[in-house]
């Protein structure tokens, strides 16, 4: 993940016209942690009790949606829309240091 988290950055340093040593210096010595949530499909999903609304603090999440369940949002033009899983993706959150 780390090895992946790194390529991104790269990446997205390069598309900002960023430069490589700024980006090193900004996060080779970072913390990084990793969290497994596992939420089964919801029979009730309405029932369902998640996350309260937060952003990621940090610079990427990175997201694998197991099983098609249900569940990320984004808030936009002050609504909450739901991702729709896609089979094998990860989806990258852009964290508020970014």
């Amino acid at each position: 993940m780390k090895n992946l988290a790194f390529m991104m950055l790269d990446q997205m340093g390069r598309a900002l016209k960023m430069d490589a040593e700024e980006k090193r210096v900004l996060f080779t010595d970072g913390v990084q942690s990793m969290r497994m949530n596992y939420y089964p499909p919801c029979p009730e999903p309405e029932m369902a009790i998640g996350f309260t609304p937060h952003s990621s603090a940090d610079a990427l999440t990175i997201l694998f949606q197991l099983n098609q369940t249900e569940g990320l949002q984004i808030q936009k033009d002050g609504r909450w829309i739901p991702i729709k899983p896609l089979p094998n993706a990860f989806v990258v959150n852009i964290g508020d240091i970014m």
